[in-house]
């Protein structure tokens, strides 16, 4: 099997979407229950500390597993059947088989974007520990850009992960490799380091100069976690990439959307697609750019 994931890269490839396309699933259960749970969690601390009895938290439990997923609407338990990644979405005409109620267009298309871009992964790579790695990096960015959208928070338990593991996985840096995913131990440390205190001074300055707050700690996580993955050299792509595509959106926003633009907007989406881009061609822009410039 292995032999044949290396021979034939388009099989390695269909393969992976289809395993991804069942995460997709998953991840959407991660992107609707884990600020859920946050919030839980939160108030309960909350209330511990004020010393105050907890009345108004249901007693189910509830978490990324449990319960079962139902319909919002009438609560009907989805079987694995039309649990389906978007063929159960297609069978059942985009409505929940007992009340009819419309189920979200969002839902199967997080399924196939997920499988999309991981596929696109493996083809990049080809079959190998990079391949897989860079799935990784991928399945992991994707809830934090849909919740960092929808809650405007990133959150500690998916980027502090993310952050480990591009960390760990730089120790075992082949260091005969000309050109490989996996960067040296001192470039990631610099990489997490870099990241971090980079966003957190223009946040210190910001916040002195105006006295507002210019973007949250999640986006100094998750910059860390991507000079971890990717090392110190790719901050300032991911950088200027992330702040320009972001200003352009808000522009267009306020243009054509009527945007307040005291409104605040989510910054971490940016950063997620400029890390993903910069993974897979990270060496090219920089070339393209200084070719550009000198």
């Amino acid at each position: 099997m292995l032999e044949l994931f290396a021979d034939s890269p388009l099989v390695f490839t269909g393969v992976i979407f289809a395993f991804t396309l069942l995460i997709g699933s998953f991840l959407n259960v991660v992107i609707y229950r884990l600020p859920i749970m946050m919030e839980r969690e939160w108030r309960e601390q909350c209330r511990m500390l004020a010393a105050e009895p907890i009345t108004d938290v249901p007693e189910e439990d509830f978490d990324l597993v449990r319960p079962r997923s139902r319909c919002p609407a009438c609560g009907h338990q989805i079987t694995a059947v039309q649990n389906i990644p978007i063929i159960s979405y297609l069978t059942l005409g985009g409505r929940c088989a007992a009340c009819g109620t419309p189920i979200p267009a969002r839902y199967p298309l997080v399924e196939f974007v997920t499988a999309l871009l991981a596929g696109f992964v493996a083809w990049h790579f080809g079959f190998g520990v990079e391949a897989i790695m860079g799935v990784v990096l991928t399945l992991m960015l994707i809830p934090i850009t849909m919740i960092d959208f929808d809650k405007q928070l990133i959150p500690d338990s998916i980027v502090l992960p993310l952050l480990w593991i591009g960390l760990i996985m730089s120790l075992f840096h082949p260091l005969d490799a000309a050109s490989t995913l996996f960067i040296p131990a001192h470039d990631a440390i610099i990489g997490a380091v870099a990241g971090y205190l980079s966003f957190w001074t223009v946040y210190q300055l910001f916040k002195l100069l105006t006295g507002k707050e210019g973007m949250g700690y999640g986006d100094f996580k998750l910059l860390a976690a991507l000079g971890a993955w990717l090392g110190w050299q790719a901050l300032p792509t991911i950088i200027i990439m992330s702040a320009f595509v972001g200003a352009v959106v808000g522009i267009l926003l306020i243009v054509f959307r009527g945007r307040d633009h005291k409104v605040p907007m989510p910054f971490g989406p940016f950063l997620a697609a400029a890390g993903w881009i910069t993974m897979l061609y990270g060496e090219e822009i920089r070339a393209a750019y200084v070719a550009l410039m000198f």
